[in-house]
């Protein structure tokens, strides 16, 4: 396992290029796991792994579970899917797994292990990897699984930015959004916003 030190959410795809980051072994409380943290990015995170650390490289890469969703047009921004998708340009069959940001486990600890049960080894088309969203409510009002969703290309947060003038030239900005609860059918926005697991394929261009 290698993963970042801390958060890094919208981080996206991106790769450290200019300077360096370090990586470190670190105790995982799972008898057998050899786990590295490092200070770079998620990407960064599954390069060293794939090119530096996995000995012939590793069959699968799981990212997450991201302690948020990653769906609709918010997938562009994901750091959980831009480590999923630097495996996929490594050419190795990837799953990105994200949950609701709040501590209902539920519908993830009933359906993470079936779900990667039925993904490990299903195919995947070049540069595309599975991506699985756990819905915000618990078991009893969990569906069940929809599989093939669309990304949603609503967006699932209506944002702006908030001015703080700091000085005569120069004004702060802090991002402040509020989620959408529009989506089209058969979506992964959809799919969560009505209680279900959502599992569909999203796909980068290199």
């Amino acid at each position: 396992m290698v993963a970042p030190e801390s958060q890094r959410s919208a981080a996206s795809h991106s790769i450290t290029l200019r300077g360096s980051f370090d990586a470190w072994r670190v105790d995982f409380p799972v008898e057998g796991v050899h786990a590295f943290a490092s200070d770079g990015t998620p990407a960064d995170c599954v390069r060293i792994g794939v090119l530096n650390i996995v000995p012939g490289k590793p069959d699968h890469v799981f990212s997450g579970i991201n302690h948020g969703y990653n769906l609709a047009s918010d997938i562009q921004y994901s750091a959980t899917a831009g480590a999923a998708f630097e495996a996929a340009f490594q050419k190795i069959h990837a799953i990105a797994f994200s949950e609701d940001a709040n501590e209902i486990h539920e519908v993830t600890d009933r359906y993470l292990r079936e779900l990667i049960g039925e993904l490990i080894e299903k195919p995947l088309d070049l540069w595309e990897i599975w991506n699985v969203n756990f819905p915000s409510c618990r078991l009893s009002e969990c569906g069940g699984i929809l599989r093939d969703r669309l990304v949603s290309t609503d967006d699932f947060y209506c944002d702006h930015y908030n001015e703080t003038k700091v000085s005569g030239d120069r004004t702060t900005y802090t991002v402040e959004g509020v989620r959408c609860w529009e989506a089209e059918a058969g979506t992964d926005l959809r799919a969560v916003l009505d209680g279900f697991v959502s599992v569909g394929k999203a796909r980068n261009i290199r």
